[in-house]
C-alpha cells in the first residue's frame, strides 16, 4: 500500500484545517513521492491500537526482561545497566554453576548411602577413602587439588555451599555467562587447596569453599569498589549479608578444624581464604569487565602473572618443603 505525500512547499493548511476539517492535496505536476509504510517504524501500540507509553511497555516487558532488570541492579554500576539490558538474553542458561552444583550433590548422595556409613548428618569413613578427597600423604595425585570440591563433610557443609553458589553463581552467570564464571570459581577451588598445602599442610580438605568463596570474594570487591553507583542502601545490605555468612561459615570451619576429629582427619580451614583471595583480584577482574576487553586490561595480567607465580611456588613446596608425608 503506497500513499501520495506533498512537499512542505506544496502543502498551505488554512486556519480550518487546524480547527479539525479534512485537508485535501492535489497532484498537479507529478511533485509527490511514493512511501512505503511498512517501511516506517511501528509505534508501540497494544492490540487495540492504542499507543503505549514507557511505563506501559515497561509492564508489558516479559519474564526474562523483568528478571534482568532485577539482576543489573543488584550485579552492575548504573553506569553500564543499559548497555547490558540491551544485550542481556537467557541463552544460555547458567549451565556451568547448575552443572557442578548437581555434580557435587550427587557425590554427596552417593557417600551418604555407601554402606555401612547410613547417616547423613555428618560422614565419617566414606569421604576420607575417597579418591576425590585431598589428603597430605596422597598430594601425588594431582587431581585431589580439584577433585575436593566434590566431597562435603555433611548435610550442612553441602548445604551451605550449593545455596550460596546458586543464589550468587547464577546471577552472575547471566550477566558475565559461563566462561567467566567458570574460570573464578576453579581458580578460587586450586587456590585454596594449594593454598591448604602450604599453611596447613597436614590437614585433609573437603568442600567447594574456595569456589564458593572466589565467586563471593569478585562480587564483594565490585560491591565495595563501586558501592556509590550499585544503590547505596542495596550496596550496605549486600556488604552486610556477605560479612554474615562469612563469618558463619567460617565458624563451622574452624569448628571443624579444631575441635572434632573425623577418623583422625582434620578437615582445613584455609581454603576458605585461599578461594577468597582469588575472588578479591582473579574475579573482581572478572566481574569489572563486563564492556571492556579484557585481554587489554593490564589488571588481568599482573592478576594472572600473580597467580601463576602462587602455582608454582605451591608446586615446588610441595616437592621439596612439605613436612607431609
Amino acid at each position: 500500500m503506497h500513499l501520495k505525500v506533498a512537499s512542505k512547499e506544496h502543502i498551505r493548511i488554512g486556519a480550518q484545517h487546524r480547527c479539525g476539517s479534512s485537508l485535501e492535496t492535489q497532484d498537479p505536476g507529478g511533485w509527490m513521492e511514493d512511501i512505503d509504510i511498512e517501511e516506517q517504524a511501528p509505534f508501540p501500540v497494544d492490540r487495540d491500537g492504542k499507543q503505549l507509553g514507557e511505563g506501559e511497555e515497561r509492564r508489558k516487558a516479559g519474564c526474562c526482561e523483568k528478571l534482568h532488570q532485577s539482576i543489573s541492579r543488584w550485579m552492575l554500576p548504573s553506569d553500564i545497566r543499559e548497555t547490558y539490558l540491551e544485550r542481556a538474553n537467557c541463552c544460555p542458561p547458567p549451565i556451568f554453576i547448575i552443572l557442578i552444583s548437581i555434580g557435587e550433590l550427587a557425590v554427596f548422595i552417593y557417600y551418604a548411602a555407601w554402606k555401612p556409613q547410613k547417616q547423613w548428618v555428618t560422614l565419617g569413613e566414606g569421604i576420607w577413602n575417597s579418591p576425590l578427597t585431598y589428603k597430605p600423604g596422597l598430594r601425588q595425585d594431582a587431581w585431589r587439588f580439584l577433585s575436593y570440591m566434590f566431597v562435603h563433610a555433611g548435610v550442612q557443609h553441602i548445604l551451605g555451599n550449593l545455596v550460596m553458589q546458586l543464589l550468587l553463581g547464577i546471577p552472575l552467570e547471566l550477566v558475565h555467562k559461563g566462561f567467566e564464571v567458570g574460570m573464578v570459581y576453579m581458580a578460587g577451588v586450586l587456590a585454596g587447596s594449594l593454598a591448604s598445602s602450604i599453611f596447613d599442610p597436614l590437614s585433609a580438605l573437603v568442600g567447594a569453599s574456595g569456589g564458593v568463596y572466589a565467586l563471593m570474594g569478585g562480587y564483594f570487591m565490585n560491591a565495595v569498589v563501586n558501592f556509590r553507583e550499585m544503590i547505596p542502601l542495596l550496596g550496605v545490605f549486600r556488604i552486610l549479608v556477605i560479612v554474615m555468612i562469612v563469618g558463619t561459615d567460617v565458624g563451622f570451619a574452624l569448628y571443624r578444624r579444631f575441635l572434632t576429629d573425623s577418623a583422625g582427619m582434620k578437615v582445613s580451614f584455609v581454603a576458605h581464604i585461599g578461594g577468597g583471595v582469588a575472588g578479591m583480584t582473579i574475579g573482581y577482574v572478572f566481574f569489572s569487565c563486563y564492556d571492556k576487553k579484557l585481554l587489554k586490561d593490564p589488571r588481568f595480567w599482573l592478576c594472572i602473572v600473580g597467580y601463576v607465580v602462587f602455582i608454582l611456588f605451591a608446586v615446588l613446596f610441595n616437592i621439596f618443603l612439605s613436612p607431609a608425608p
